[in-house]
């Protein structure tokens, strides 16, 4: 269950995907949080210079490896504007990280683009525990789904439900 204090990182994965978006790349965005409430470490998306790895999430697997214990790892949380796709899923589960908190499923991502007329990725979009089984996943958070589906209607040039 997300608390209310677990809100304000979450929102800030929604601002720093509407920056993604601003500079002209896929709106998302992700807050490595430790176990003590601080914020360790934020990213955007990256792929607008061709190179699709560069996915915020797959970013703070890399950072956390770098820079964590196996143990802080294990007891840090991962909040991101949208679930993690089974690259960065497998990424999050390869360094050990913990509890992954998403705004938006992939699945409601997929209908959102299927909507918008947008084609099907190269990888098939997967619930982050049919790549990661042993992760604990919570979301979507519906306070804030409607604010991250605007950021891909205005990528992707379609019209908004509010």
């Amino acid at each position: 269950m997300v608390k209310d204090n677990e809100l304000p990182h979450l929102r800030r994965c929604v601002e720093l995907a509407a920056e993604a978006l601003s500079v002209g790349d896929e709106p998302f965005g992700s807050v490595l949080v430790g176990a003590d409430g601080s914020v360790l470490a934020e990213d955007r998306n990256r792929v607008a210079s061709g190179d699709h790895t560069r996915h915020p999430e797959f970013e703070l697997a890399r950072w956390s490896a770098a820079h964590m214990s196996p143990a802080e790892r294990a007891a840090a949380t991962v909040y991101t504007s949208g679930e993690h796709c089974p690259m960065c899923a497998a990424a999050h589960a390869w360094v050990g990280l913990g509890r992954i908190v998403y705004v938006a499923s992939s699945a409601q991502l997929s209908n959102w683009l299927q909507e918008l007329g947008v084609p099907q990725a190269p990888v098939r979009a997967l619930p982050v525990n049919d790549v990661a089984p042993g992760v604990t996943v919570e979301g979507p958070v519906p306070e804030l789904v409607e604010d991250v589906r605007a950021l891909h209607v205005r990528l992707h040039g379609g019209t908004s439900r509010t």
